[in-house]
């Protein structure tokens, strides 16, 4: 589980995440939604340890990060998957040596447990064998996608924060994207955490959701009580859509 209490962030004089308090928890998708300069990336960024907070706490079950030593961080990152926007793999890798690359930096394993580890990682996310040799060009962005997942869980992690995972993807691979991660956290209990303003993703597979606006959490909930929130912005961000608003006034 992790928990962000009344962390406040600036830069310069702009006040981006105002005593924003929250909890994630284990075997969920939890997402942070809102609209672009909502202050979600920032809090995503500051749960990682890029940005630097102000005040307030991040815990790792129990494990204030900000209060960490630079040794501590270093063992705490090695808990922790990320999934880039965009899969971020690297051009000059193949599938496989992609997969095997953050094992090589930072597990304490033999290159025989760490190539069947790397396997077992792309045969979770349905990549054939013949696909290992490739180079991330030579695949689709679904598979590449699938790809930086089982990269991202190459060493196990507790945790795994995913950024816009179906940036550039169709609707029906953004939804085996989704079922992808959300099975795996479900299945690995992880603490899974999605930066996302993709409104399938969202009534699909949020299982806990921080609304922001404006640096501010704004609502805390399922995807089954967005459509009995009474709250005004998150209703105007939601359903924005007529599409959304059909399916609101079925569920009312």
């Amino acid at each position: 589980m992790i928990e962000c209490k009344d962390i406040v962030k600036t830069f310069d004089d702009l006040l981006v995440l105002n005593h924003v308090s929250a909890t994630f928890e284990d075997g969920k998708v939890n997402m942070i939604i809102g609209q672009s300069g909502s202050g979600k990336t920032v809090l995503l960024k500051s749960l990682l340890g890029i940005h630097t907070i102000d005040s307030g706490r991040i815990e790792y079950d129990g494990r204030n990060l900000p209060n960490m030593k630079e040794k501590e961080v270093r063992m705490l990152h090695r808990e922790v998957g990320v999934l880039f926007q965009g899969s971020a793999l690297f051009d000059s890798m193949t599938v496989m040596e992609n997969v095997l690359f953050p094992m090589q930096m930072f597990a304490h394993m033999s290159p025989e447990e760490m190539t069947e580890r790397a396997h077992f990682c792309l045969k979770r996310v349905q990549i054939a064998d013949h696909a290992l040799e490739l180079m991330p060009s030579e695949i689709s962005g679904g598979m590449q996608k699938r790809v930086a997942i089982a990269r991202a869980i190459a060493l196990n992690p507790k945790y795994l924060f995913c950024d816009e995972p179906n940036s550039g993807l169709d609707p029906q691979t953004s939804l085996v994207i989704d079922k992808l991660i959300q099975n795996i956290t479900r299945e690995y209990n992880i603490c899974t955490i999605v930066n996302t303003h993709d409104m399938n993703s969202i009534m699909e597979v949020g299982d806990n959701i921080i609304f922001l606006k404006n640096g501010v959490k704004e609502w805390q909930g399922s995807r089954h009580d967005i459509f009995c929130s009474d709250n005004e912005a998150l209703n105007h961000f939601v359903f924005a859509s007529e599409l959304y608003q059909q399916i609101r006034n079925v569920h009312q």
